[in-house]
């Protein structure tokens, strides 16, 4: 009897029910088959039974457009960059594990804003560097393969007496 349990529920898995005569268990006939044919059912018997890993999977036409209808606005970012960073960093004093955390605020907050501007088809990239102040230089440099008529970035660094902080945003045209 457990065999039969368990290849019932094997069969709702898998979307197929046994017809009338098979088993003893009533299906779905969905066409004129035989009575021992296997029906298959394109809906979930129960909610609770189904794969909750299981994403559908929506396929788009192409639309064959090869550039951006809508560009980035350099200067709106870099007044977002400008108004995050001032605003988080203003009175604040350099903290190893303070600035670990803050580097993750700030990075999601820039995302978020410039997110908000709602221009389609461009993935954004978003780096904070803060680091204390003690006379010391650094150099941040970056690569990557870049569409110059499409790809744009902007960048901005704030600095009180006792820190700086760096921000750059890429967005890249995603066609």
């Amino acid at each position: 009897m457990s065999d039969l349990l368990k290849s019932q529920k094997r069969e709702k898995r898998t979307g197929k029910v046994p017809a009338e005569g098979n088993h003893g268990v009533r299906g779905k006939e969905t066409t004129g088959r035989t009575k021992d044919s296997i029906s298959t059912v394109s809906y979930l018997d129960e909610l609770a039974h189904h794969d909750d890993n299981a994403r559908m999977v929506i396929t788009t036409e192409n639309t064959y457009q090869m550039g951006p209808y809508k560009r980035i606005p350099v200067p709106a970012v870099t007044d977002i960059l400008k108004d995050v960073l001032t605003s988080y960093l203003q009175e604040e004093k350099y903290e190893v594990e303070w600035s670990q955390k803050m580097t993750k605020t700030i990075c999601e907050v820039i995302r978020a804003r410039v997110k908000d501007l709602m221009i389609p088809r461009y993935k954004i990239v978003v780096l904070v560097h803060i680091g204390q102040l003690t006379g010391q230089s650094m150099q941040v440099s970056s690569r990557c393969l870049w569409d110059a008529s499409n790809d744009t970035f902007a960048s901005y660094s704030f600095k009180n007496r006792y820190l700086f902080g760096l921000a750059t945003v890429y967005a890249v045209y995603f066609e």
